[in-house]
């Protein structure tokens, strides 16, 4: 996230392709909402989607409230932790406030949708299996105390990762992936496995609306890596094309895999991997070159393919991956820029294979390792405290019935009157079974 500034004054083409990559991050998660939502059965379908679309609403609120005033403001105490409360309900920023070249105010909403998506990401890992209500105190929660100060720590000017330590991350593979990903382990861990895990199938209940979603985030990773820029200029543009090259090699390295291993390439598989090459490039599209794109969304590729299968040998319940695709692949796409990044993106850092030491390769190990951890312990209390005041986890009977009808007393097939009078809305999203074959 490029925020140095030499000139002065807005600049309409910038403010522009901003104004765009802000629309285009914002519909990854209703992208991600429908990515979920295949992949879960069809009792909880509209759960899921419930699960990301109430977090563009929560995190909207936070976020103007306190969120970007702590995250983007003034760092408070010099230590590069957390920035202050000049900004408290977005005070003291007019039409006329600039960041760079672009109005303020857009930069903010730009940063939003950003703690958008990452909240929505985490409800992967517990698929199934909480409650609505907790959930959406959770998100409040966690968006102020976990996510805000790992993006002033990576993303502020004064942050402590970006600054001092001299890490890079252009678009969020800390901010975003591992911070998800270490956030989805600990509420696995927290509320345990889902009913019958292990023993169940639990196949995604419609891949075509998987592959949709997918496309949808591959769209939106656009102007998630070359809005990232703040700028429409060369930078952007070679962000777009390593997150267009990345997001092709993940998704052969994940098939080619998968035809070893099991014998044919599966729909699940090309969505996933596709997701995987994008996700390790987000933090390096901006530091490395063509080439280390493609090495990078390969190795993504491949070595998530892998990892999705921890969960059953290490017995944690990430029902959608979470860990395995995000927190794995935000990982390598991290400290692999330590190998491939050139001085030609970054203006001066590189990476061990184009003349830089291993110094860079420990700096980005630095932050994975801090992130991950702040994240994953931060979270286990936040989830914890939450359980003790009002319950996390969906009672048994809710699960078994299925938290569609149990808890928003509809379901992706209703078309008529429900109990008690209740019209249902809901739309018929498919007509495939439970038991549809996947892998």
């Amino acid at each position: 996230m490029l925020l140095a500034d030499t000139t002065t004054g807005l600049d309409t083409g910038d403010t522009a392709w901003l104004l765009a990559s802000t629309a285009l991050v914002l519909l990854m998660t209703p992208g991600l909402a429908l990515f979920y939502g295949g992949m879960v059965r069809t009792k909880s379908v509209l759960n899921m989607i419930m699960m990301s679309f109430v977090s563009i609403a929560v995190v909207t609120v936070v976020w103007l409230l306190a969120g970007y005033s702590l995250a983007f403001g003034a760092d408070a105490g010099g230590w590069g932790l957390i920035g202050g409360l000049d900004h408290l309900g977005m005070a003291g920023i007019t039409p006329s406030s600039l960041t760079g070249h672009v109005p303020t105010v857009l930069f903010a909403t730009f940063q939003l949708t950003f703690a958008i998506i990452t909240a929505a990401l985490i409800s992967g890992a517990i698929a199934d299996r909480a409650k609505f209500g907790s959930w959406v105190a959770f998100t409040a929660v966690w968006t102020l105390l976990v996510y805000v100060p790992v993006a002033h720590w990576v993303f502020a000017p004064g942050g402590w990762i970006l600054s001092k330590l001299g890490a890079l991350d252009f678009a969020g593979g800390t901010v975003v992936e591992v911070n998800c990903g270490a956030s989805g382990l600990a509420l696995a861990l927290l509320l345990g496995p889902r009913l019958g895990f292990r023993k169940e199938a639990m196949r995604p209940h419609n891949l075509p609306l998987v592959l949709l979603g997918a496309g949808l985030l591959w769209f939106g990773w656009f102007g998630f890596n070359g809005g990232s820029a703040l700028g429409a200029n060369g930078l952007a543009a070679s962000a777009l094309l390593n997150t267009q090259a990345a997001g092709c090699t993940g998704l052969l390295g994940w098939l080619l895999v998968e035809k070893r291993r099991d014998g044919h390439a599966t729909t699940l598989g090309a969505a996933s991997g596709a997701v995987a090459g994008l996700v390790a490039i987000t933090p390096s599209c901006g530091s490395v070159d063509l080439l280390g794109a493609l090495v990078i969304g390969l190795a993504a590729g491949v070595v998530c393919s892998y990892a999705v299968s921890w969960k059953f040998r290490f017995g944690f319940d990430d029902s959608l991956d979470v860990v395995g695709v995000h927190f794995v692949a935000g990982v390598i796409g991290t400290v692999l820029i330590g190998l491939f990044a050139t001085a030609t993106m970054t203006g001066g850092p590189a990476g061990l294979l184009h003349g830089g030491g291993l110094g860079q390769i420990g700096k980005q190990l630095v932050a994975v390792v801090v992130v991950g951890a702040y994240a994953f312990a931060m979270t286990y209390g936040i989830g914890r405290a939450i359980d003790r005041v009002m319950g996390f986890r969906a009672p048994e009977e809710h699960e078994l019935t299925g938290l569609d009808l149990a808890v928003h007393a509809e379901t992706a097939y209703d078309h008529g009157v429900l109990g008690h009078g209740t019209t249902a809305h809901a739309v018929v999203l498919t007509h495939s079974s439970d038991k549809a074959s996947t892998t």
